[in-house]
């Protein structure tokens, strides 16, 4: 079997968090450089654009990923589709469509080592077992325990997905294990509210996770829409109930998140507000000419 630290001993690549079987290993800067993108890749790294990889120790266990985020496997590991017949693939294509993840979602027993694909992206590890059950926002699953139950939700009403920017169905997650998930933000920047049978009102669609437990709506931010109107605000998302949300401030009302995932060409791929990092760079480099 493959030893952690004769993978990772060369001092760039860094263990920083780790949950259960899963360990965050981030590369603290890109060695592989030229003199063309070397001033691009110095700026990442000072700015906490770093790439990512998530590895998952498996102890007569398993474990499931999105399709595609495997990058090699050590030991003793079999490998499945995660689709058991056809009836299996039409629920699992349906599922895929409404919630932006893969329809495959391949499984990994036995016992030894899982490497994901880097990312650009944070990686948050959760203990499900702590939140009962966890809704994601489309898009930021990408591996948990075999032991999870993965079911699809509905909103509870129309106007939570014409207007609340979260969609009609989202993936939902039960039972004792841990979560990896994609973020768009660090774990730094994103607040956790405890609700107990209480009321959250979040302009825009900051919320990057919630107990399955609050009932989610979008409503008028006043009691009219002429009110709504006046004070700027329009229609917010709301959360009742008895339960935890995972909000990223940050993130701008009204602006979608970023999609920028395992891209291998660099930190020129990273957007921020439509902006890429290469011309904001330039635009930096040409103060000083």
């Amino acid at each position: 079997m493959v030893n952690f630290s004769n993978v990772y001993g060369n001092g760039n690549a860094v263990l920083v968090n780790e949950l259960g079987g899963f360990k965050v290993i981030e590369h603290q800067k890109d060695l592989s450089v030229s003199p063309y993108n070397a001033v691009t890749e110095y700026f990442a790294s000072k700015m906490n654009l770093r790439r990512r990889q998530v590895m998952i120790e498996l102890n007569n266990s398993g474990c499931i990923l999105q399709a595609g985020a495997m990058q090699w496997i050590s030991g003793s590991v079999d490998v499945s589709s995660g689709i058991k017949g056809v009836g299996n693939f039409l629920g699992k294509a349906v599922k895929a469509k409404v919630t932006g993840e893969t329809i495959s979602k391949p499984e990994y027993k036995g016992t030894g080592f899982v490497m994901l694909e880097p990312t650009y992206k944070y990686i948050l590890l959760i203990d499900v077992s702590k939140w009962g059950s966890i809704v994601l926002d489309d898009g930021l699953f990408l591996a948990c325990d075999d032991t999870l139950s993965q079911n699809i939700v509905a909103r509870s009403n129309i106007s939570s997905a014409v207007f609340g920017g979260e969609g009609l169905f989202n993936l939902s997650l039960s039972g004792n294990g841990i979560l990896a998930c994609e973020s768009p933000v660090p774990m730094d920047e994103l607040i956790q509210i405890n609700l107990q049978n209480d009321v959250m009102k979040i302009d825009g669609n900051m919320a990057v996770a919630w107990s399955g437990s609050l009932d989610f709506t979008v409503e008028k931010s006043t009691k009219s829409l002429m009110g709504s109107a006046a004070s700027g605000e329009g229609l917010v998302n709301v959360y009742r109930g008895t339960g935890s949300i995972l909000m990223a401030p940050t993130i701008k009302a009204g602006k979608s998140k970023p999609t920028d995932s395992n891209s291998d060409n660099g930190p020129s791929q990273a957007h921020t507000d439509g902006v890429s990092t290469t011309d904001l760079v330039g635009g930096i480099m040409g103060m000083f000419k």
